[in-house]
């Protein structure tokens, strides 16, 4: 930082100095001014002259007034017009006091609105130049008479120019930092809104292949010593079942990949197409689940597909947990009209309102998710003991064109 800024810096952190400082200027200035006649024996030429005491005076008082202009603009700019119409009335000659209220006059303009600009201008500029015309020393039509007018004048349409032009820049940057607040805030939004649906596919897949890994490593234990080859077989589920889940995690996972990270996954979100193959690894850990489908022909957006999908394996991953392997489900997806309809229903039981049983936030996952497509979702318990998942989801989304080809006439 050069100099010449660092003291920019330091005045203007100091305003009263600044304004001594301009007070000072002003006081050479006008101390200069009353000493030189600018009518000469010729009009080209310059003179000296000795200006009055009283003018002197005057000039010191306007000066020093200037130095708390900031402070009280009003009363600043009242005290030097009152030493200007003073100097204007006596002055012979005349000293250049008008510069003070021309300054104040500034200052006034710079810091209130337009529309006392407009009264406080034209009143000092009647009242100055009025008495200087009628009651001063010199001819009405003297130039230094106009000069007085035409001052305060660009005194006050300079001020509201700057004040205008303040007003402009803070509306810019006030625009500016809302819309950058604005920003943040829709990061935040998405941020939160990405971190919770990566969290509902990391319950899913953990939940749903945890529980088949537990219930077959449960079963392998079990017939270990009297039965080796049921055993084996349970052991192979349990590799495949885990398999399955490391290569779900490693999917979502990678979605937290950047976009220029090496080996993003290209495995596609799973959806009803592999419904068969979800049931087969639920049927392997022996749970008896029947599939009754009629929606044939239906194509779904893939956040539909998804979600259809993670709500079946989800239902059914409480069965197993809660219902135990004796249990039979049902699992039914229906095209409805404009919607899909997902059932899952059981005979065993499923306590959700358990914080132990480890289905809360199964059941919160699967409600988030269909809401967020604009679906309504209703679990519970059904009469003569089991649970029902019933899930409605539109098969048209907000970002999914209108030419459906799984659309019914």
């Amino acid at each position: 930082m050069s100099t010449i800024e660092r003291a920019r810096l330091r005045l203007k952190a100091h305003p009263l100095a600044l304004d001594a400082i301009l007070a000072a200027g002003v006081l050479a200035c006008m101390v200069a001014g009353s000493f030189v006649d600018p009518h000469g024996e010729r009009e080209v030429s310059w003179g000296f002259r000795t200006p009055d005491v009283l003018s002197l005076v005057l000039i010191a008082l306007a000066a020093a007034t200037l130095v708390f202009r900031r402070r009280s603009p009003m009363t600043v700019l009242a005290l030097t017009g009152t030493f200007s119409l003073i100097e204007s009335v006596t002055g012979d000659p005349r000293a250049p006091v008008a510069m003070s209220a021309v300054i104040a006059l500034y200052t006034v303009a710079s810091t209130t609105d337009r529309l006392t600009t407009w009264r406080v201008g034209l009143l000092t500029m009647t009242v100055l130049t009025g008495a200087s015309m009628l009651a001063g020393p010199l001819p009405w039509y003297a130039q230094e008479n106009l000069a007085i007018f035409a001052w305060t004048g660009i005194g006050a349409t300079a001020g509201d120019a700057v004040r205008s032009r303040r007003a402009f820049v803070h509306a810019i940057r006030e625009r500016a930092e809302r819309a950058e607040r604005t920003r943040e805030e829709e990061a935040r939004r998405r941020v939160a809104e990405e971190r919770l649906r990566i969290a509902r596919d990391l319950h899913d897949v953990v939940a749903h292949h945890i529980a088949l890994v537990n219930v077959q490593a449960g079963v392998a234990a079990h017939v270990m010593d009297k039965r080796p080859d049921q055993a084996k077989e349970a052991l192979a589920h349990v590799r495949e079942a885990s398999r399955s889940a490391l290569n779900e995690l490693r999917a979502t996972v990678g979605l937290l990949r950047q976009s220029g990270d090496p080996e993003a996954p290209t495995e596609p979100a799973p959806g009803l197409d592999r419904l068969d193959e979800l049931v087969g690894t639920f049927r392997s850990a022996g749970l008896h689940v029947e599939v009754a489908r009629a929606d044939h022909g239906t194509t779904l957006p893939a956040a539909v597909d998804l979600a259809a999908f993670r709500v079946i394996q989800e239902a059914l991953t409480n069965v197993q947990k809660h219902a135990g392997t004796e249990a039979k489900a049902e699992v039914s997806v229906v095209r409805v009209g404009p919607n899909i309809e997902i059932t899952v229903l059981d005979d065993g039981g499923v306590e959700d309102d358990d914080p132990d049983s480890g289905g809360g936030h199964g059941l919160l996952g699967m409600r988030e998710r269909v809401t967020a497509l604009r679906g309504t979702l209703t679990t519970g318990p059904r009469y003569g003991g089991g649970f029902r998942v019933h899930a409605i989801l539109p098969v048209k989304t907000r970002t999914t064109a209108t030419g459906d080809p799984g659309e019914p006439a």
